[in-house]
């Protein structure tokens, strides 16, 4: 896709990105509303367990939908900064263009009706989320799932003599896993291992194997995680059954990468009905608090505190009606609010 983008943000908001959209036509109002739901749930469990980035999927509030949508919903997350992204989204958009580019069809009695359509998108401003979610001082930090090598394997010699047994064992372990894993062998020379270890880091593999002439002696490797950094990350596996020790590692960095992202979350989410307390919540993190629905309100915590609603939740849990941040009227639902790239 291209478009003109005034501010382009790398990842975020590029004049030329990659998006995978999708539409449908239906006979009824509920078949599409079937296929939204179906399609940001979609979208959420990619987020979820490939991404490791949470997010919470929710109806967007009349000004923030698609335009000429009946109803728009997203999933949206939390970047490291506490801010929001609206991650990927999903629209019942009626009857409103079938009516607009005549999309009809014959129905069972035998008459020509307009289609109830969906549309629904996700663009390359995922993989900037996943980034924000993860990344640290030290780089990117990709979790497993999603990372364009899960491992890389680095071969370490001092003297000459130690090169052809090192790179032996590297070659028998790296055959081991190429078929199950996407492996990277770095042996370039010229460069120190601390180099090669502090590159990878960079790009976030999220696995490194170190092989060196005293584990080709002890027949292991040691394991060093990029979620975990240091020492701390590192541990000694056996060559024998090396393959299944890189799995098991593998589905450990990913949950935890989600754990940790989780904890972040909810630990940056703040529940208030006050609206002082909101704007200063806002400042640092997301506010959860319930809202009537009027626009008036909406804009005004927009224009108070910079913060838009991000989603009315599907699951709102059991909180029940409550009274309205702005203005104290009864409110059936609440809403997140933050700060948004």
């Amino acid at each position: 896709v291209v478009r003109w983008e005034m501010r382009t943000r790398l990842f975020l908001r590029t004049a030329e990105f990659y998006w995978q959209e999708g539409h449908t036509a239906h006979a009824t109002f509920e078949e599409a509303q079937e296929e939204t739901i179906r399609k940001l749930n979609v979208y959420a469990d990619f987020a979820i367990r490939d991404g490791a980035m949470p997010v919470v999927t929710g109806r967007k509030s009349d000004t923030e939908k698609f335009a000429g949508a009946d109803a728009s919903y997203s999933i949206e997350a939390m970047m490291g900064n506490k801010w929001a992204l609206q991650a990927g989204t999903s629209h019942n958009l009626g009857q409103n263009f079938a009516k607009a580019f005549e999309i009809q069809y014959l129905d069972r009695d035998n008459e020509l009706k307009y289609c109830w359509t969906t549309s629904w998108g996700l663009s390359t401003r995922i993989i900037g989320g996943i980034i924000m979610t993860h990344g640290d001082d030290q780089g990117l930090k990709l979790p497993p799932e999603v990372a364009p090598y899960q491992v890389v394997i680095v071969p370490i010699w001092r003297k000459e003599d130690q090169k052809t047994a090192v790179l032996e064992a590297t070659e028998r372990i790296r055959a081991e896993l190429v078929g199950r894993f996407r492996v990277k062998v770095d042996d370039r020379e010229g460069m120190t291992p601390g180099w090669k270890f502090n590159e990878w880091e960079l790009r976030g593999v999220p696995l490194r194997i170190e092989i060196g002439p005293r584990d080709v002696e002890k027949e292991s490797v040691v394991l060093a995680r990029r979620d975990i950094p240091g020492r701390a990350g590192k541990t000694f596996a056996p060559m024998a059954g090396l393959s299944d020790a890189v799995g098991d590692m593998l589905d450990t960095i990913q949950a935890d990468m989600l754990a940790a992202a989780t904890a972040f979350r909810d630990a940056n989410i703040h529940e208030t009905t006050e609206y002082e307390e909101l704007e200063s919540i806002v400042a640092d993190g997301w506010a959860k608090a319930h809202w009537c629905g009027d626009d008036a309100c909406e804009a005004k915590i927009k224009e108070g505190t910079k913060a838009t609603s991000r989603n009315i939740p599907l699951d709102q849990g059991e909180d029940g009606p409550g009274a309205c941040i702005v203005c104290g009227k009864p409110a059936e639902t609440w809403a997140y609010w933050a700060r948004a790239y």
